[in-house]
């Protein structure tokens, strides 16, 4: 325990001024997230199988690319970069020809480089534009994070009984899952009427901060499906007593992928 409050707190100490500098500090610090993040993934599907040197390379420049595109951006627009696409498409599948060896690069191997990169890609850049944005809109998501993994981990601990999903993770409860959503739609709420937008239907923020945490208990347990589909505990050992970066940001991955489905009410 000791040693994860001195991990949570030196990380803190790293990761508040950056977010309250914003810019180019902010964005250095996402892109380096994003890459330890891809590591983590490759090194998991490593445990089965690896990937040609040259190709893993790859992967590592295209999701820099894909997290710094547009980072200056202070518009809240997502644009798609098709160029990065279509070379991703190129890079990843074009070596199943050049190699001709499915035991060492095949359609399976090709599939999970474009999705890895997709997905890390896309969500530390999200973080990016959303800081640029608004501070305060990245403050509500991770309000959101944290205080239903916080209140989950508490309410699991002490009065849960009932497994949720026992096949991925079996020591979260169903009584987790309704304490953490009350606790984080209830600060997550409070913090958007008060902060953000005063003027909006309380309704609507009560209704997309319950979608948001609950997509982000999703976020969790599908992490946790990828670690048991591995037969891994941890995604690496990066952060001492916590395990690797998505191991802790995997909540918030995909708050911030289903955020963007609700900007339009809000």
């Amino acid at each position: 325990m000791k040693i994860r409050v001195i991990s949570a707190a030196v990380l803190l100490t790293i990761f508040i001024p950056l977010l309250l500098i914003g810019g180019l500090p902010y964005s250095l610090l996402m892109l380096l997230i994003a890459l330890l993040g891809l590591y983590e993934l490759l090194k998991i599907r490593k445990t089965k199988k690896g990937f040609p040197f040259f190709v893993e390379l790859c992967a590592y420049i295209l999701v820099a690319f894909m997290t710094l595109n547009n980072y200056q951006s202070k518009d809240l627009y997502f644009l798609m970069d098709y160029r990065l696409m279509t070379i991703m498409m190129f890079v990843f599948l074009a070596p199943m020809v050049f190699i001709n060896d499915s035991k060492k690069y095949n359609l399976n191997d090709a599939l999970f480089l474009v999705g890895s990169v997709l997905f890390i890609g896309l969500s530390f850049n999200l973080l990016i534009l959303l800081r640029n944005f608004s501070l305060n809109y990245v403050i509500y998501l991770f309000l959101i994070a944290t205080m239903t993994d916080t209140f989950a981990y508490i309410t699991g601990r002490y009065i849960g009984r009932n497994p949720l999903a026992p096949l991925i993770s079996p020591k979260k409860t169903i009584e987790g899952l309704i304490g953490g959503t009350i606790m984080g739609v209830i600060i997550g709420s409070i913090y958007y009427t008060t902060v953000i937008n005063t003027g909006l239907d309380i309704g609507i923020i009560v209704f997309v901060t319950l979608c948001l945490s609950l997509i982000g208990q999703l976020g969790d347990l599908v992490f946790s499906a990828i670690k048991r589909y591995y037969g891994v505990k941890d995604f690496s050992n990066l952060i001492p007593g916590h395990g690797g970066i998505l191991d802790r940001l995997d909540s918030i991955i995909f708050i911030v992928l289903g955020f963007i489905l609700f900007l339009a009410v809000l």
